[in-house]
């Protein structure tokens, strides 16, 4: 079983929305902060953390996306969501979703924290 998987990416033009999902399996999903990374055609070898929420739902965002993206996650369904909205071309790239790799541990947005990730779901949004 692939322990994450992204759906919702697609293209867009500036101002619209997407939705971003990430199904969790249930023997990750517990305990642990969730992260939405992404990784940008100019800078290719970083990945930027976009969006971090914690076990309380208390959700920690970049400064780039503050006010136009909100996180959430499910419970019910081991589920993490993305909404974009207010898009703009700078937001295209690589999305991913990562669970941290130790529970009930401090959130943070370094990569090196987190040892699950998918496969990740392409944003393109045009001008």
């Amino acid at each position: 079983q692939v322990p994450l998987v992204e759906s919702g990416g697609g293209s867009v033009q500036a101002g619209g929305s997407l939705r971003l999902s990430c199904k969790v399996s249930g023997a990750i999903y517990a305990g642990r902060c969730l992260t939405w990374f992404r990784v940008s055609p100019e800078k290719e070898r970083e990945r930027e953390g976009v969006a971090t929420i914690n076990v309380d739902n208390y959700v920690k965002y970049a400064d780039s996306v503050w006010g136009r993206f909100t996180s959430s996650r499910d419970n019910a369904k081991n589920t993490l969501y993305l909404q974009m909205n207010t898009l703009k071309p700078a937001d295209r790239g690589m999305y991913y979703c990562a669970a941290a790799s130790y529970r009930y541990s401090g959130c943070w947005t370094r990569p090196s924290e987190y040892a699950y990730w998918g496969q990740g779901t392409q944003v393109t949004v045009s001008s």
